[in-house]
C-alpha cells in the first residue's frame, strides 16, 4: 500500500464490510439496490483496484497483489478487521486475503467465484470470451450476467447504475482501461493452472458463506459447492439467478448475508 493511490468510498453504518468486485469493474458497478439493503446493517467499504477507475497504476500481476492492496486499505483506514464480500474475480481476491491476511477477515462471503486449479468448473468458451473481453457490448454484458429470459431485469440494473451515478448516490467512476482488464484476465491463467489456492482453502479460519446462482453460466454452482466443502467453517446457499444473482435477487441475497453474519 505504501506509495500506492487507492480510490475508495464508504456508506452505511455498522460492522465494516469490504466489497471486492469482478473483472474489469470499478467500485461504482455494484447494484445500488443491493448496496442500499446491505448499508442498513453494515459500513460498506468499496474501492477501485489498482489500474482501474480513480486508483493509481497496478504494479502487481496476481490476485495476491490485489489482496495485499485490500489489506493495506483496511489497515490505512484503521479497521482492525472486516467482513469481506468477494464476487466473481473479487472472490479470488477475497480468498487470497483470507489466506494471506487472516487477521483482517472476520467473516468471508464468496459469491459466484471458483477455487482455482483442477477443481474449477468453467463456463462455455463463448461465456468465458465475453467475461474476458475488455470492451463487451451492453447486450453481451447482460447475456453473461442475467438469464436469457430475464434480460429486462438486466436493463433495469443498468438503469439503476445510470440514475445513481447522476444523482451522486454512487461515484461517477466507470473508467476501465483495456490494458488493466487484460492483465486481470492474464492473472487467471496461473490461478487456474495451480491447485495452490484450493489446497490453502483448508487453512481459512473465518466463517464462510459460499453463495451461487442456480443458472450461473460463468461460474457454475459446482464451484461454490467445492469451496464450501474445502473451507472448514462454511455453508452453502444456492439462489435463483445467473452470474449476477446478487443483483437479480438482492433482497434474498442480502437476507442470506445478514442471517449468516448474525449467527
Amino acid at each position: 500500500m505504501a506509495g500506492q493511490t487507492v480510490a475508495w468510498y464508504e456508506r452505511g453504518a455498522g460492522p465494516p464490510m469490504l466489497m471486492l468486485t469482478g473483472t474489469g469493474s470499478t467500485m461504482a458497478e455494484w447494484d445500488p439496490g443491493l448496496l442500499r439493503l446491505l448499508a442498513r446493517e453494515h459500513r460498506l467499504i468499496l474501492f477501485d483496484y489498482p489500474g482501474l477507475g480513480l486508483s493509481g497504476p497496478w504494479r502487481g500481476d496476481s490476485f495476491d497483489s490485489l489482496a495485499d492492496t485490500a489489506a493495506g486499505l483496511i489497515r490505512s483506514i484503521d479497521v482492525p478487521e472486516a467482513d469481506v464480500l468477494g464476487w466473481s474475480m473479487g472472490g479470488f481476491v477475497a480468498q487470497r486475503l483470507a489466506v494471506d491476511h487472516p487477521e483482517l477477515v472476520a467473516h468471508l462471503i464468496l459469491a459466484g467465484t471458483n477455487p482455482g486449479g483442477r477443481r474449477t468448473v468453467l463456463g462455455s468458451k463463448r461465456i468465458q470470451a465475453i467475461d474476458s473481453d475488455p470492451d463487451p457490448s451492453e447486450a453481451e454484458i447482460l447475456s453473461e450476467l442475467f438469464p436469457p429470459d430475464r434480460q429486462a431485469e438486466g436493463r433495469r440494473f443498468l438503469g439503476r447504475l445510470r440514475r445513481a451515478s447522476r444523482s451522486g448516490e454512487i461515484p461517477d467512476d466507470f473508467q476501465v482501461p483495456a490494458a488493466t482488464t487484460d492483465r486481470q484476465v492474464r492473472a487467471e491463467d496461473p490461478w487456474l493452472r495451480s491447485d495452490r489456492n484450493y489446497r490453502q482453502l483448508a487453512e481459512i479460519g473465518a466463517p464462510t458463506l459460499a453463495a451461487a446462482g442456480r443458472r450461473d453460466r460463468v461460474v457454475p454452482p459446482a464451484n461454490l459447492r467445492r469451496i464450501a466443502a474445502r473451507i472448514p467453517s462454511s455453508e452453502l446457499v444456492v439462489l435463483a439467478g445467473a452470474h449476477a444473482f446478487l443483483f437479480q435477487e438482492p433482497r434474498a441475497f442480502a437476507g442470506e448475508v445478514d442471517d449468516f453474519l448474525s449467527r
